[in-house]
């Protein structure tokens, strides 16, 4: 894709509900990028699933290349108008952005998407749409780098109403809110967890409706290469550094099997640092040319366990500890769209039960674990076996 569209969402539950009765879902891959927030009648049980069939059903079609035209419809269809209320059980907004940046909106009651450009709020042109008596809004427009594009369910646009304000927090007020904010600095968490934050404040820790947040920013990819574990043959070691060198962005190794491959094949030392910031993670290394040296198993596991955090958590300062974990999550995160992993095959006897399969490596399951919970976060990652 021309650009690589950084993605987050958040949301706050109605006080007193254990499940929200918003939901979004996304799908982000080389060639395409779509997602879809749906905000479900009500509240609880009820709410979240009436949402989350509704994203996943439009997530789906999208996916497969169905029209908008098909998509409202089959909603349409599996969900008809309240009877004692005359309200859709539940709204959505939708964005699909092609490979030459190309974005599409299709909105059915949900707030108008605010589109921040150039740090201004833009009134996108739209165009009515009815479609099996439903109206909808649709546009279509080019994106330029950091852009950005807000949605948000009503309790956005509710937030305190009754409380702190009269009427709640209305449309414009958000949009000054937004405009307000250093967004071309800031990343899709920051913008999603300042604005929640914010509504959160107004609700004074007591949301009167379910309220989510979903920021995408269109930004330029940043790739890294990451290299754990021994080749199976030692006669790839060479090819396997080369790659690693050449390839363009951040070069990371994990594990000090890899440090060494790295070592022997460029001469050049490892030096490994004294400094231990938390006791639980091994303290890292430094190779020339490598942006970043750390320990296998438990830097990863470590890593794994904070991006985790970061995907269930609207703060995330945690990643600014020094440990070799928090600096390997937040250069994954914060620095990397794209990340490319190399991943050996041998098998250091340390790392197992001898009455497991290869295949059940205690590194190369962190390792698949640590490419989930990237996809989960909107990384595109690769894993090539060596």
């Amino acid at each position: 894709m021309k650009f690589f569209m950084e993605f987050a969402t958040a949301s706050l539950n109605k006080y007193g509900e254990e499940l929200c009765g918003d939901k979004v879902e996304f799908l982000s891959e080389a060639d395409t990028f779509i997602a879809v927030l749906s905000d479900g009648l009500g509240s609880g049980v009820k709410a979240n699933i009436l949402s989350t069939l509704t994203s996943k059903i439009a997530m789906t079609m999208l996916k497969e290349g169905l029209s908008i035209e098909e998509v409202v419809d089959t909603i349409i269809h599996t969900l008809p108008i309240c009877s004692v209320r005359k309200l859709a059980y539940s709204t959505f907004s939708m964005i699909q952005v092609n490979q030459e940046g190309v974005a599409y909106i299709v909105e059915f009651d949900n707030p108008s998407v605010f589109f921040i450009r150039g740090g201004k709020i833009w009134q996108n042109p739209k165009q009515e749409k009815w479609i099996n008596e439903r109206h909808i809004y649709e546009s279509h427009f080019f994106l330029e780098e950091k852009d950005t594009l807000v949605f948000v369910s009503d309790g956005v646009i509710h937030a305190g109403a009754g409380q702190v304000l009269n009427l709640g927090w209305s449309w414009n007020e958000v949009a000054l809110y937004l405009q307000n904010l250093p967004i071309e600095q800031l990343s899709s968490k920051k913008i999603t967890s300042s604005l929640l934050g914010v509504c959160e404040d107004l609700y004074i820790g007591h949301p009167g409706d379910d309220t989510t947040v979903a920021t995408i920013k269109a930004i330029r990819p940043r790739t890294a290469v990451l290299f754990s574990g021994p080749p199976s043959d030692r006669e790839k070691d060479e090819a396997v550094v080369e790659k690693l060198l050449h390839m363009a962005g951040k070069k990371i190794v994990c594990g000090g099997t890899a440090a060494n491959i790295v070592s022997r094949i460029t001469g050049r030392e490892v030096q490994t640092s004294f400094e231990i910031s938390d006791p639980r993670i091994p303290p890292i290394g430094h190779i020339q040319g490598v942006d970043l040296v750390t320990e296998g198993v438990l830097t990863l596991q470590g890593a794994v366990e904070l991006l985790e955090k970061v995907r269930d958590s609207t703060d995330v300062s945690f990643l600014e500890a020094t440990d070799g974990a928090a600096l390997l999550a937040r250069m994954l995160f914060e620095e990397c769209t794209h990340i490319h992993m190399l991943v050996g095959r041998a098998i250091n006897p340390a790392h197992q039960n001898p009455d497991f399969p290869q295949a059940l490596s205690i590194k190369l399951n962190i390792l698949y674990k640590l490419e989930k919970v990237l996809v989960e976060l909107g990384k595109i990652v690769q894993i090539e076996i060596i």
